[in-house]
């Protein structure tokens, strides 16, 4: 393909439509035809792995697949570039971030990690990092954030050093503490933290990380750079960028808020490092700006970045648009894990105040789940003889309970924790 460029990357240029004044907010009906191709008869609890898409978003996204197949030259020279753009533009207004310039989107929260952590890594393997110096991070952070540190970072000569959380979580005070800690041990014997990860949200076990407080300790502290792993954050809880003041802050788009899979947003706070940021599959538009080479890394599929106007659209339908969403799919899975904890005389991971859209709660022992192959034949059985799709995290607890996540999500109703309430 011949050279793909964005007009400058000049969001000057985007004129976003206003949004036309809704007469009434969507319907339960509507709600139920938007995601009637879910499988019948399946209580979908795991919203938070690949997310539920609104039918109107899919035919969306094939009406742009259609575009491509059409006139496939005239789509990736004349339209593709102003529409990524227009999806930038947009989530710059979401995230709050100051330029449309520090905003990129990748197909998923592993690539951002890739990036970050190929760019942690090349300041160790040039000399600019010394080695031995540390990058930290939280133990439940994603498998494939701590395979890139494998891959990038510790080949390379760093060193890492692993936040264990205390779980079941009772306060932010808690994490504040061993964070502080895990920051000391990086710091120890004259090394410098490179690098902190941060969770917004946890996954496994789930719950709201106060990610604005340790990057100021970050800051206080002297680390070098701070990378907020955000996976689940957009859609889910509330996300200001400047207010948090991390380098680098990826959150998928898949997850909660509605987009097809896969596309994710990468930040990268404008710095004097920004252009030593680079993507991983490189193309002709290596050096040209990691949003732009990011926009183009060969022919493929690019339908679901395109879709955030779409998206948006969707999500002004219900009653209070995206903040209504997250306060209704909180309270909602607060109910329902405090109904289950109630009916197996067991108790929640963390405080409600600290839960997203999801919840941890402990499973009765009596189920005699003790390593993690158990909790993933639980999963199965469950799969297979209830259809129910949840997912089973072991943890040893001093009580022997193990944890379930309970998520909440437009699609789900509390018949849905009934029907997994009656398995014991």
């Amino acid at each position: 393909m011949g050279e793909i460029r964005s007009q400058g990357d000049d969001s000057n240029h985007i004129h976003l439509a206003k949004k036309p004044k809704l007469s009434s907010f969507i319907t339960q009906s509507q709600i139920q035809q938007e995601f009637a191709h879910h499988q019948p008869g399946v209580s979908r609890l795991n919203n938070g792995s690949f997310g539920s898409c609104p039918g109107s978003i899919i035919a969306a996204q094939k009406r742009w697949q259609l575009k491509f197949l059409q006139q496939p030259d005239d789509f990736f020279f004349n339209q593709l570039p102003t529409q990524i753009l227009r999806s930038r533009t947009l989530i710059k207004e979401i995230i709050n971030a100051d330029d449309v310039s520090e905003v990129s989107i990748v197909d998923n929260a592993t690539t951002a990690a890739a990036i970050v952590l190929q760019h942690v890594g090349w300041a160790f393997a040039e000399g600019r990092f010394n080695k031995g110096d540390a990058v930290v991070m939280l133990h439940c952070a994603f498998q494939a954030v701590k395979k890139s540190i494998e891959a990038y970072v510790t080949r390379a000569g760093g060193s890492v050093i692993v936040v264990h959380l205390p779980f079941p979580i009772h306060s932010n005070e808690e994490i504040i503490s061993e964070f502080r800690k895990g920051l000391a041990r990086g710091k120890a014997n004259g090394r410098k933290v490179r690098l902190a990860i941060i969770d917004h949200i946890t996954s496994m076990p789930s719950l709201i990380i106060p990610v604005r407080e340790l990057v100021k300790i970050c800051r206080e502290e002297g680390v070098s750079q701070v990378f907020v792993d955000a996976a689940h954050a957009v859609g889910s809880v509330s996300v200001d960028v400047k207010d948090i003041g991390a380098d680098f802050y990826v959150s998928n788009l898949h997850k909660w808020l509605f987009c097809p899979p896969s596309v994710a947003l990468l930040y990268c706070r404008k710095s004097s490092l920004s252009s030593d940021l680079h993507h991983p599959v490189v193309s002709h538009e290596y050096g040209n700006g990691l949003a732009i080479e990011s926009a183009w890394i060969g022919t493929r599929d690019y339908s679901s970045q395109l879709l955030v106007p779409e998206v948006i659209d969707f999500i002004n339908r219900f009653e209070g648009g995206i903040e209504g969403i997250r306060n209704r799919n909180h309270e909602a899975v607060v109910e329902m894990a405090e109904m289950l904890a109630k009916a197996w005389g067991t108790s929640l991971g963390s405080p409600p105040e600290m839960c997203p859209s999801m919840a941890m709660v402990g499973l009765p022992s009596s189920l005699g789940v003790l390593s993690d192959d158990d909790a993933s034949r639980l999963r199965n059985h469950l799969r297979d003889q209830f259809k129910v799709e949840v997912p089973i995290h072991y943890q040893p607890l001093k009580d022997t309970e193990v944890g379930s996540r309970e998520e909440g999500d437009a699609t789900n109703k509390i018949k849905s924790e009934a029907k997994f309430e009656e398995y014991d």
